[in-house]
């Protein structure tokens, strides 16, 4: 049988529901998760390994980048048809985006987790483990990055988000639909993930900050970031990419301090782009030197914004590795 490693870093995925609280908490350790999924022996040989107990909004980026050395560091020393990674779903698509971008391999390495806690007669926990250990087991699977399976449907770690707060149907690619699915054991790919990069660097840069513009927003936050000497500003702005304009004061003033600033939309869906020119607007906002994304939201950016910060603090590099 193949060899598949199964990574556990805690979230919903471990959990049961605590008597003395009556709400869910981390319990369970890998091998007693894979003691109540008994199939799981009949599909693969499995390896386990327990990064932690972590609920998904206790992951930090410094969390998420230890786990990516970890795997290298046991793909470096074991042979592995796959590597399944289970962890929280706040947070899962940042991990699961941080992986892909810092992980090179042929392998797939899938990211899953759990809508339901195991106390919950709708779990769903052991599916989606199934459905990834068949995923692995794929060879269509192989050299197209860091994959999400959650409820039968394989997403593209750079492309997925989680688009409800409790739903079972939770994680979709927005822009452009999933890569392919799951169905009784059987994996069907219908296309190739969009896009494909690695940032190779060997260190983290955490402090950078993620405003969301709204209506009359003025330069306030980010004049506060950028006097507490953040290293990168990732904004959620207006539509295609405009902002109010005493926002655009406030990003005018961080890129004069040489702070990186990152344009998303707030939208859950699309691309920004430099097409109006009203105050406050794309063009001037490209004028001064904001950097904008490719179908990135805003905790992605932020993902990558920390890795590119790794390599280079150059204005000009930061904006051909985004744009």
């Amino acid at each position: 049988m193949e060899k598949i490693l199964i990574v556990f870093t805690g979230g919903t995925f471990s959990m049961m529901i605590d008597k003395s609280t009556g709400g869910a908490v981390p319990y369970f350790s890998g091998k007693e998760l894979l003691g109540k999924i008994p199939e799981t022996k009949k599909l693969a040989e499995i390896d386990c390994y327990d990064f932690g107990k972590y609920p998904g909004p206790h992951m930090t980026p410094e969390l998420m980048f230890s786990l990516s050395s970890k795997i290298k560091e046991i793909l470096k020393e074991n042979k592995y048809k796959g590597i399944i990674v289970t962890h929280g779903t706040d947070t899962l698509e940042e991990t699961a985006y941080l992986l892909d971008l810092t992980i090179k391999t042929e392998i797939p390495i899938v990211v899953i987790g759990s809508m339901k806690n195991s106390s919950e007669p709708d779990w769903d926990g052991p599916r989606n483990l199934i459905d990834a250990i068949n995923v692995c087991l794929n060879p269509n699977a192989k050299n197209i990055g860091v994959l999400v399976c959650l409820n039968g449907e394989i997403n593209a770690a750079s492309e997925v988000t989680k688009t409800f707060t409790e739903e079972i149907d939770s994680f979709h690619s927005l822009d452009f639909g999933a890569l392919g699915f799951v169905q009784n054991g059987r994996v069907i790919f219908n296309r190739l993930p969009r896009k494909l990069e690695t940032i190779i660097t060997n260190k983290i840069i955490t402090n950078v900050d993620l405003l969301t513009v709204y209506a009359g927003m003025n330069e306030k936050f980010f004049k506060f970031s950028t006097d507490s000497s953040v290293d990168g500003i990732v904004v959620e702005a207006l539509g295609v990419g405009n902002v109010p304009p005493l926002a655009f004061e406030g990003i005018k003033y961080a890129i004069e301090k040489n702070i990186p600033v990152v344009l998303v939309s707030r939208c859950p869906a699309g691309e920004t782009d430099n097409i109006y020119s009203y105050p406050g607007a794309g063009k001037w906002l490209n004028e001064i030197g904001v950097i904008f994304t490719d179908f990135l939201n805003g905790q992605k950016a932020r993902i990558k914004l920390m890795l590119a910060l790794g390599v280079t603090s150059d204005n000009k590099q930061l904006k051909e590795m985004f744009e």
